[in-house]
């Protein structure tokens, strides 16, 4: 299984960014999708993840009621709707896949992930 971040860029505090995970090489509605941000001298940290289905999600409350994860199992591809962003979102993203039987708990760190791709960087300037 092979994960595609794209999107990032620089943004100023208060606009938008949508980032994009395209997977290939498995079937993507098995498995549940999830975006992780790592800050200079930072962990690596959870923002938020979704269902195989897109019926239930996560968020970390930093981001809850500005972010959106969505998926599209049709187009293979999950995204990250970023609104109102702050300077304190600068990180770089990573999107991460999990397989995961129909009625598995949502995996909602890190850790509950085995399918990483490379990151994409989200600057926001003050």
């Amino acid at each position: 299984v092979q994960l595609q971040a794209s999107g990032g860029g620089l943004v100023q505090a208060g606009g938008s960014l949508r980032l994009s995970c395209t997977v290939s090489g498995g079937t993507f509605s098995r498995y549940s999708v999830g975006w992780f941000r790592q800050a200079p001298g930072k962990e690596r940290e959870t923002v938020a993840t979704i269902s195989r289905s897109g019926s239930s999600t996560y968020y970390a409350d930093s981001v809850k009621g500005r972010f959106a994860i969505l998926r599209d199992n049709d187009k293979k591809t999950a995204f990250l709707q970023m609104n109102n962003l702050k300077f304190e979102d600068t990180a770089v993203y990573y999107c991460a896949a999990r397989s995961a039987i129909l009625t598995a708990p949502l995996g909602t760190t890190k850790e509950d992930y085995n399918y990483w791709g490379q990151g994409t960087l989200v600057t926001v300037s003050s």
